[in-house]
């Protein structure tokens, strides 16, 4: 490792943005202050002003490995990654096979090793018959527990009172779930299917999987996890009706908390006219209304997470019809220029926002030294250039589904480096040198 001092930054940490040198000394942040001077040997980059950023954590991905790897895996999906100023991801259970045990959970980290150029960390699934799995995780070697408490694939959906019970009740991490009642769903896919048979609009997504359906979950997950005193983080809220159930404040003081996505707050209803099942995710992108109080709810805490759910599909698997075409979206290469965006709009502050990327997914996950640019911490950083322009085409994107339903689109902040343990990892034009990612550890 070759030690580097960044000079002449615009540091945004802990709600504070100030200007100063920071000196990378191996994998870690040496020394943060006004003036630091190069030792011999050292290199210098000046920063000429540029933002330097905590590393951002991404909480919920689905990097598709193993089992589905024609979509991503743990090569792409990371560089995808670090293009986009995220050092750190948590990854969902859904692959194929499931993570429903310990074993399962460890091949997931055996195939990041030396393969992923982000830091990793892999959430257990839930289903309905491995709840004494469940009761025997190690708390230090996941972010949390999984539970699709709506519809997922295979057989992931708990849906067994009593197995849901035991799960809030002795579960020894962080309850995260997925929020929609499937019955209702499926009420209202049924009543679409009679109107227009195999050609339902997608517009209609939002009616379908709707927010009635959202609601339900959510007030059965809080009910829940207030009997148990469980710590539960509920997933992707997309409704403004679901904001009520959370309470406003700093995350450090909740046992409940509320994540949603970097696509909530960019895109509406009006959009699926454009871009169709580009769109598709589960819960729905709902009417513009729902962006409004869901950006309003982030600037207030009522929101304690930004995350992205990325979830890519081949470009033909999302030209079926309605029903076919899968959900889930790739975001994880252009959110933060995206969250940036929202900042220059107007909705929240910069440090605001860096303490839903960065902050918080480490304070809510327990992750050791990271999210944060203090001395001794990692040293994961990112530098971005406020003006520098990011356009999204084709050519520029690195998720191996090889799409982005930012595309054509242009925000105002460019991603000019990432580090990622202390090693440059994409200089702003292209990835740099070997996998530095590493499996991250849960300080519990």
């Amino acid at each position: 490792m070759t030690d580097l001092l960044i000079q002449n930054a615009r540091m945004v940490n802990e709600g504070r943005e100030f200007s100063g040198d920071l000196r990378i000394k191996g994998d870690r942040i040496d020394a943060i202050a006004p003036y630091l001077f190069a030792k011999h040997g050292e290199k210098v980059l000046n920063a000429n002003g540029r933002l330097l950023l905590p590393g951002v954590i991404d909480a919920q991905v689905h990097f598709r490995e193993p089992g589905m790897e024609h979509k991503g895996n743990l090569v792409t999906e990371p560089a995808a990654a670090v293009a986009g100023g995220v050092t750190s991801f948590l990854d969902m259970p859904n692959t194929k096979p499931p993570a429903l045990d310990a074993a399962t959970l460890e091949d997931k980290y055996r195939r990041a090793s030396g393969r992923s150029r982000a830091n990793y960390g892999f959430y257990f699934g839930a289903s309905n018959d491995n709840l004494e799995e469940i009761r025997r995780i190690d708390p230090k070697k996941t972010p949390g527990l999984k539970i699709f408490m709506g519809a997922s694939t295979g057989n992931m959906l708990v849906d067994d009172p009593q197995v849901l019970e035991g799960m809030f009740a002795d579960c020894p991490t962080p309850i995260i779930t997925h929020c929609e009642d499937t019955p209702m769903i499926e009420v209202e896919l049924a009543k679409a299917r009679a109107i227009y048979g195999e050609d339902i609009p997608v517009d209609l997504h939002g009616e379908i999987r709707s927010r009635a359906a959202c609601i339900k979950s959510t007030e059965l997950a809080i009910s829940m996890a207030k009997r148990f005193d469980s710590s539960l983080h509920v997933l992707h809220i997309s409704t403004a009706d679901e904001l009520a159930l959370f309470q406003p404040g700093p995350i450090m003081h909740k046992r409940i908390t509320a994540e949603t996505c970097v696509h909530f707050l960019h895109f509406a209803r009006e959009d699926y006219a454009r871009l169709g099942n580009l769109i598709k995710c589960n819960p729905a992108i709902k009417e513009a209304s729902d962006r409004a109080a869901l950006l309003r709810a982030v600037a207030e805490d009522r929101i304690d997470v930004l995350a992205t759910d990325h979830a890519p599909h081949t470009w033909d698997e999302k030209q079926q019809k309605y029903e076919k075409a899968p959900s889930g979206l790739p975001l994880v290469q252009f959110f933060l220029a995206c969250a940036l965006q929202k900042v220059r709009d107007g909705h929240f502050s910069l440090p605001h926002l860096v303490r839903k990327i960065c902050h918080a997914p480490a304070q809510r996950f327990s992750i050791a030294e990271r999210g944060y640019l203090r001395e001794g911490y990692y040293a994961d950083l990112v530098l971005v250039e406020p003006t520098g322009g990011t356009t999204v085409t084709r050519e520029s994107i690195l998720s191996k589904c090889g799409w982005s339903p930012f595309e054509g689109e242009r925000f105002d902040a460019r991603v000019a480096a990432t580090f990622v343990n202390g090693e440059l990892a994409w200089n702003g034009a292209q990835l740099v040198g070997p996998p530095q990612g590493r499996r991250l550890a849960f300080g519990r």
